[in-house]
């Protein structure tokens, strides 16, 4: 009974043992609390811009349609072969450039004869008044009748009036021969040439190709009285001199050059109340196509400095509009603006906002206020902070 008892205390005690003994074992060390926390989560990345002040103009934006200023269509002025073209569709061309040329022999055929008919008609004519100058000489002598005498002027003059009419059809001719070759009237862009070489044309053919000059370029938009009182009252009394016009492009860019009034009419659209206006811009890169509907942006007066922010950095919550900023030690900030709609839908801060801050335009859902984030510039922005800047105060 007490070899069994000194048994069972043995099984009792030996993991009572191992128990004591397990925390002294190599690699069986407990972990401390620091060590099973991870890691801390790195600073989110946000996009931000640093404020600044921008000229902007007083001014407002209309719907345009772009007009070239010279457009013509190309069609054959006689009837003949196509025989070649001397461009490709969409280039550039300049005036008296040669467009297409037409079968030429039967025309340089034409030309040959009338020339001819003309040679022959001279000769008659050199023979009549030959005739005319010894009949004058043998009236004289009463060798011929006056009546012969008059025969022979009115040969002559029959002469002179079959000389003119040879000049005339071998002019014809000439004209005929240089209708084969067409040639561009000014300088501008070829559009599409639906008749390929080897087709039949004549001036009932249609359109053998287009012709718009593109640079510069006309733009034509209607403005209501309303509007255009203002714009020539804020334009001073320099008047349409102090107005540019600009034009946004479809994906929201603006054209680099800038426009001015080339044409108000004198009469109202009485349905609209409105006037058509038409702006004369240049178009160096070939932006504006023909017929293309862009925005209009009519600037004028002299341009005042204000605080614009993109539109996406507004945000706007049951307090009203704010936008966020990182403040010292990349730390998020809430400040509350008022804003007004610039010019061309640009976001213009009137209040609430300091030159030098840093606002965040992209990222925001990953920003709170009082964590730290990661600033980086915003892309293509000129006034983009660099990371780890820290807002100037002025």
């Amino acid at each position: 009974m007490a070899l069994r008892d000194q048994k069972g205390a043995a099984r009792l005690a030996l993991p009572v043992v191992l128990a004591l003994a397990l925390p002294f074992l190599p690699g069986c060390k407990e972990e401390t609390a620091p060590a099973r926390q991870q890691a801390a989560a790195p600073p989110a990345a946000v996009f931000v811009t640093r404020v600044e002040r921008q000229a902007i103009s007083k001014g407002a934006d209309f719907i345009g349609r772009v007009e070239a200023i010279d457009r013509v269509d190309i069609v054959a002025r006689v009837t003949g072969f196509l025989q070649t073209r001397h461009f490709n569709e969409g280039d550039a061309v300049k005036a008296g450039q040669l467009l297409f040329t037409l079968e030429q022999p039967p025309f340089a055929a034409e030309v040959a004869l009338r020339r001819a008919q003309l040679d022959s008609a001279r000769a008659d004519l050199a023979n009549a008044t030959t005739q005319v100058t010894r009949g004058r000489e043998l009236v004289k002598t009463n060798a011929i009748p006056q009546a012969t005498l008059d025969d022979r002027i009115t040969a002559e003059a029959e002469s002179k009036a079959k000389v003119a009419a040879a000049e005339a059809q071998l002019q014809q001719a000439q004209i005929n021969y240089d209708y084969t070759e067409i040639r561009a009237p000014f300088d501008g862009r070829a559009g599409r040439s639906p008749l390929s070489p080897g087709n039949v044309v004549s001036p009932g053919s249609g359109t053998l190709v287009t012709i718009v000059r593109d640079d510069p370029i006309r733009i034509s938009f209607p403005v209501t009285q309303r509007q255009l009182l203002q714009v020539r009252r804020e334009g001073g009394t320099d008047g349409a001199e102090r107005i540019k016009v600009r034009v946004r492009l479809p994906d929201g860019s603006m054209l680099d050059s800038t426009g001015r009034f080339d044409f108000i009419d004198v009469t109202t659209n009485r349905a609209t109340d409105s006037v058509l206006v038409q702006a004369m811009i240049a178009n160096p890169q070939k932006l504006l196509v023909d017929g293309q509907a862009v925005t209009v942006v009519v600037e004028a007066g002299d341009p005042e400095q204000v605080i614009v922010i993109p539109q996406s950095a507004l945000q706007i919550d049951q307090a009203g509009s704010f936008v966020l900023v990182v403040g010292a030690e990349n730390k998020v900030e809430v400040k509350r603006v008022k804003t007004a709609r610039g010019l061309g839908g640009q976001l213009v801060v009137t209040e609430g906002l300091e030159i030098g801050q840093l606002v965040i335009t992209e990222g925001s859902q990953r920003a709170r206020p009082g964590a730290t984030v990661a600033p980086q510039p915003t892309p293509n922005s000129p006034s983009g902070a660099m990371p780890g800047t820290a807002p100037r105060r002025g």
